[in-house]
């Protein structure tokens, strides 16, 4: 598998997992990272990401947060040689539950790097406060996300 599809597949498993509500699992891809949250503060690991994530991600009764994470047009930029890479992605997060209709709630960009050990491809960062957009956040998290200003 080449870097650039390991690197995307990477982004949708992110999604994929957020999605599902396994809050957990997705942590553990962050295990080694440090994350820019929205708020301006950094944390790094899998147990600090998987308290954010639970301090802020509203799960519903069905477990799952009820959202679609949309992940596109990912700009992957692979350094073979030092084993490393960037990526700039944008995101959308849709969303519907009984006090809902589905709606797009946010959309704003990733910007991650990774790097590679023992021939496997990991975060390394990610950045949170590139938030763009931000719609009817009521019923997918717990504390209020504003946009990013321009």
């Amino acid at each position: 598998m080449s870097p650039e599809t390991h690197i995307a597949n990477l982004l949708y498993r992110y999604a994929e997992l957020m999605d599902a509500g396994e809050l957990e699992h997705v942590a553990a891809m962050f295990d080694k990272a440090r994350v820019m949250l929205a708020d301006g503060h950094e944390v790094a690991g899998a147990a600090a990401m998987l308290a954010q994530w639970r301090a802020f991600v509203r799960i519903h009764p069905c477990g799952t947060p009820r959202t679609k994470h949309v992940i596109t047009n990912p700009i992957i930029m692979v350094d073979d040689v030092a084993g490393t890479a960037t990526c700039r992605s944008l995101y959308t997060v849709f969303q519907q539950t009984p006090a809902l209709p589905l709606q797009a709630i946010c959309a704003g960009r990733y910007h991650d790097s990774f790097v590679r050990e023992n021939d496997a491809w990991r975060f390394a960062t990610r950045d949170y406060s590139l938030i763009d957009f931000v719609g009817d956040l009521s019923q997918h998290l717990l504390l209020p996300v504003a946009a990013q200003a321009s």
